[in-house]
């Protein structure tokens, strides 16, 4: 949650992690530098206050009367740098897109798996199934007002509940190496299938952990996200360890976009570098 001393596994979050705006500012152009990221760091927060919730500053609207899927308003912060606020009038009414984000709560005929019955599960039992384990940030009895989304460079989130960002496979191991580089741990992902913003900012948002999703149908044929695109989520604490972990690969050569060495080459030369 956001402010917490301690990470989701109850450990404290040294000082040094706990950022505000300005921090992950900075943070956000040393993750460009680091991975070579297309698209920007986004931060995501929701909103108790009206007020609150109005004041973030360069805030946009979607136009009264049309409705996105919230990977869609992920999208436009992400490439456009929209600063954007959403409320449950602007999303699909009774969907899962603001069910995820705790903004409101899936109408029966979606929880039930009717939505998704012979369109993405052959059976409405495993169209149920699909909704009974689906990650998502807790509705708090409709106590969120709204959720803005915002790059993390212009520092209108202070701080964000979590972080977002989009990367091909081959930069999100490098970031989950960097995570690694101080503290190890195992991270897992999820896989919903369809809806997969679940695993991605529902999972983290729920959790307050990171969060690792393959982006699904709906997020590439909507959000427009790119084939060889997953997503990761996570506490800004997360993504100050992980840039931090970043620089420290990169001093001992563990740097992206990762050099071929070639499948037919003798690697012993290559491994001498890191292993002696």
């Amino acid at each position: 949650m956001p402010g917490a001393t301690v990470d989701a596994q109850g450990h404290p979050i040294p000082e040094e992690y706990q950022v505000g705006a300005e921090q992950l500012a900075q943070l956000a152009g040393k993750l460009v530098d680091h991975l070579k990221i297309r698209t920007m760091p986004i931060g995501m927060k929701r909103f108790k206050s009206q007020e609150e919730f109005e004041s973030v500053q360069g805030l946009r609207r979607p136009k009264a009367g049309r409705f996105h899927t919230t990977c869609q308003l992920v999208t436009q912060a992400r490439i456009a740098g929209f600063t954007l606020g959403i409320g449950t009038e602007n999303v699909r009414p009774g969907g899962n897109c603001g069910g995820v984000m705790g903004l409101d709560i899936p109408d029966e005929g979606c929880l039930n798996g009717e939505h998704m019955d012979g369109v993405w599960f052959e059976n409405r039992e495993a169209a149920k199934s699909h909704q009974d384990t689906m990650p998502r940030a807790p509705y708090d009895d409709g106590a969120w007002v709204g959720t803005v989304v915002s790059p993390l460079r212009s520092g209108r989130l202070d701080p964000p509940d979590i972080v977002l960002f989009y990367a091909t496979p081959g930069q999100m191991i490098l970031f989950v190496n960097g995570l690694q580089w101080k503290r190890y741990r195992r991270y897992d992902m999820t896989i919903t299938g369809e809806s997969a913003c679940a695993d991605s900012w529902g999972r983290a948002l729920l959790t307050n952990d990171t969060s690792i999703s393959v982006p699904c149908f709906a997020e590439r044929r909507y959000g427009g996200v790119a084939d060889d695109e997953m997503l990761v989520a996570m506490p800004p604490h997360e993504f100050a360890r992980g840039v931090e972990g970043l620089a420290g690969l990169a001093k001992v050569g563990l740097r992206y976009p990762i050099m071929p060495w070639g499948p037919q080459a003798d690697p012993a030369e290559g491994m001498a570098k890191s292993y002696g």
